[in-house]
């Protein structure tokens, strides 16, 4: 039975004066792929870069048995969380090559970090054709591809995933889903996905949490999820 990688109880994050998670909990399996469902202004992105603590959060995060609520960004980096954000935030100037490796920065074993780039790019082919051009340049697609790439350099056990499908074509999506499941099984890399295709998502995951105004306020197996006759009317559009 898988133990749980990720565990948040009571979560309240913000901007400033202003509270948009009000006393979230969840928990994530190791190995699963779980999905954060909900409208625009729900709390997604916010609830990505409060387990990054990229924010001020109030509240327990469990990582492995370990709170890490009060620790730094790095410090969670180095414990195995990666964050691929909304907008990607790839660095233009620099090539696909150079932010791959720049992805492996808290990483000490050079050999392996060089088989592992090898990899990305058998993940990731066009990446290997576009290995010496400047991010900047490259599609959409390819610049999502390299941001996903580069977070994996880090070899995390949890990968945080914002919106991989805005503004991508429904072609290179299905390619970039096909792959998240290709290293979901064979590299047992646990992923939380916020997506705002809905359909997809639950076709993607394990597991789904429907957020609410900064708040929980549904939860289950995604075939389950799927046949919710609110979720299909407000999310899935049937």
């Amino acid at each position: 039975m898988s133990r749980m990688l990720l565990e948040v109880k009571d979560l309240f994050a913000g901007y400033g004066a202003t509270e948009v998670l009000h006393g979230l909990s969840m928990q994530i399996k190791e190995g699963s792929i779980t999905t954060l469902l909900g409208a625009n202004g729900a709390g997604k992105t916010t609830t990505l870069r409060a387990l990054s603590k990229m924010i001020k959060v109030r509240g327990q995060i469990l990582f492995d048995g370990q709170a890490i609520e009060g620790r730094a960004t790095e410090d969670i980096v180095r414990l195995g969380v990666a964050h691929v954000p909304d907008g990607r935030g790839t660095f233009g100037s620099l090539s696909t090559e150079e932010n791959l490796q720049l992805g492996s920065y808290t990483r000490k074993d050079k050999h392996e970090v060089a088989i592992d780039q090898e990899k990305m790019y058998s993940y990731f082919p066009r990446l290997k054709e576009r290995r010496n051009q400047q991010a900047g340049t490259l599609s959409g697609g390819e610049q999502q591809m390299l941001a996903i790439a580069r977070a994996l350099m880090l070899r995390p056990r949890l990968l945080l995933l914002d919106e991989p499908s805005f503004g991508l074509a429904p072609l290179v999506v299905r390619e970039i889903f096909d792959i998240m499941q290709t290293i979901n099984q064979r590299d047992k890399v646990t992923i939380l996905l916020v997506e705002q295709n809905a359909a997809m998502a639950l076709d993607l995951a394990n597991y789904a949490y429907l957020l609410e105004t900064g708040k929980l306020v549904l939860s289950g197996l995604s075939k389950d999820l799927k046949q919710d006759e609110a979720v299909r009317r407000s999310y899935l559009g049937h």
